[in-house]
This record gives structure tokens, sequence and C-alpha cells, in this order.
């Protein structure tokens, strides 16, 4: 991978780290409701679900659930079932302050958490497919073309995903009382639903 490339590779990375999507959605609401420090569990996990997508892109599987309409369906039908899960218990989560809220929260949870967020989206996994590709060369040695894709994509999701958990989480150290915090988790609640609505209509992108 020439220079170049990883340039034009490094700007795709960044438009598609900062486009909102559920990943964002749960970077923000941790953030909010229980500080920075703890959403970076949520953010490991999104990243450990990036690696997942790209091994399985390497190894031709997604190719697999971009052809396979009933793989597609499986897969898009979890992940919205456990965005709009994640949606209702955001929105009956009781007003608690962050720190109090924080030390109640497991991080083992939390990892799973941003893993199932990424991990069960096959519109990610797609996207991705078609992208990366683009951005190898089939001439040169594939791993370290793929290791530097991988360490690029994730580096670049982890600096915006810590920017959105790191405004949210300001921002939520100044609406402590319990209509604010109430209102948050609805807003967040309201968010994931719609994310999962959302997955749930999406279409398979053929050729």
């Amino acid at each position: 991978m020439t220079f170049a490339v990883w340039i034009g590779f490094l700007l795709a990375a960044i438009l598609i780290a900062v486009t909102p999507g559920p990943g964002a959605v749960i970077s923000m609401s941790t953030g909010m409701l229980l500080g920075y420090r703890r959403a970076l569990l949520v953010i490991l996990g999104l990243q450990v679900a990036i690696l997942t997508h790209i091994a399985v892109i390497a190894v031709g599987v997604g190719a697999l659930l971009a052809g396979s309409e009933l793989a597609f369906g499986l897969v898009k039908s979890v992940g919205a079932g456990y965005l709009v899960w994640l949606g209702v218990q955001k929105w009956r989560a009781p007003p608690a302050p962050v720190g109090q809220m924080a030390q109640y929260v497991r991080g083992d949870r939390l990892f799973l958490q941003g893993l199932l967020v990424n991990l069960t989206n096959p519109k990610a996994v797609i996207f991705v497919g078609a992208l990366v590709p683009q951005f190898i060369d089939p001439a040169s040695a594939q791993l370290p073309q793929y290791l530097t894709i991988a360490a690029t994509l994730c580096l670049t999701d982890v600096l915006v995903m810590s920017a959105y958990a790191i405004a949210a989480a300001r921002l939520g150290g100044w609406m402590q009382d319990p209509g604010a915090l109430r209102h948050q988790n609805r807003l967040f609640g309201a968010l994931f639903v719609c994310a999962g609505g959302l997955l749930a209509f999406a279409s398979r992108v053929t050729r």
C-alpha cells in the first residue's frame, strides 16, 4: 500500500467515523450517563467488532453475507432487536447522577454492549466489505495491508468516538438534576429505538 493510497483510505475512514450511527449513539449515551472513562470500555468493544468485520472480509465471509438474503436478514433482525432492547433499557433507566450510576455498571457489560452494537450490524460488514478491497493491492502481500487498514480504521474510530463521548460527558456534567437526567435517558432510548427501526428496514445492497 503506497502512502497516497493510505491517505485516501484515511480520509474514507474519517468520513465513516464521523457519520452518526449506533456506535456514535452508544458512545455519547455512555459518556453522558457514566462519564468518559466508562465510555472507553464501550469504544473498545466497538473496535473489536471492527477488527472482526475486517477479518470476516479478509477470509471472504463478508461476500457471503452480502450475497445471502437469509444471512443478511438474520443478522439484521438480531441487530435491530438488540438496539431496540437497549433503547427500552435506556428509556426506563432511573435518573441517577453520573458518579452514582458508574459504580453499579460492570465494565464487561459496557464492553459487550459496544461489541454487539457493531457486530450485529450487517450494513457495517457490507459497507466495509465494499470499501476495503478498493485499497488492497492484490499484487502485494495481503497481511501487512489488512493490518494497516485495521489500525487506521480503529485509531480513527477511537478518536472520533472519544470526541463524541467527551463532549457528551461534559454536557452530562452540567445536567444532574433528576428531570434533566430523565430526559437524557429518554432521548438516548428513543435514538436507540430509531436506530433499530432503521436497521430493521434496511435493504441489502447488491450489484
